[in-house]
């Protein structure tokens, strides 16, 4: 019997740090890193920081309420362990797909969307230059290949219109 196809979690805004380090005091965790994958960020600004319940957050990402319980949890254990044990935080990687056009300024570093679908992008919002590029939109981790990145495109797709309970 063959595994249950992974379903890619959708990020609605991607962050705009990527990551913390911890400063001042006695560090316990010895230089270890702590790498908080975009799916747990996305959980914890969802349910923490807009304040939805798991059921919102889950529509939200494509993903069952107990996947989004299970991501959230996750999450929070990481932060835990790097507050408590003096560890840095990085954030990135995953299995996700943004929901929208992304772009990246070459200059500044920002990244930023078009909500405006009707005008293009002209320039960057935050240091107004004209040198910018579009964000790769789907970050894998490199173990899929390119026909199972097709197949769970489409699969998201079609799982998009149906409501978890």
């Amino acid at each position: 019997m063959s595994p249950r196809p992974f379903i890619l979690r959708k990020i609605s805004d991607p962050p705009v740090i990527s990551g913390f380090k911890p400063y001042g005091g006695y560090n316990r965790g010895e230089n270890e890193i702590i790498f908080l994958h975009l799916e747990e960020y996305e959980a914890l600004r969802l349910c923490d920081y807009k304040m939805l319940n798991h059921h919102q957050a889950s529509l939200m990402m494509a993903v069952s309420r107990p996947t989004l319980t299970r991501i959230y949890s996750r999450a929070r254990k990481k932060i835990a362990e790097a507050i408590v044990m003096g560890k840095q935080i990085i954030i990135e990687g995953g299995k996700v797909y943004f929901d929208s056009e992304w772009y990246s300024c070459n200059n500044c570093g920002c990244y930023f969307n078009n909500p405006d679908k009707m005008n293009d992008i002209s320039e960057c919002p935050l240091c107004r230059k004209k040198d910018y590029s579009k964000f790769n939109n789907i970050i894998f981790e490199s173990e899929y290949s390119s026909e199972k990145k097709e197949s769970n495109k489409e699969e998201l797709h079609e799982n998009s219109h149906h409501q978890y309970r």
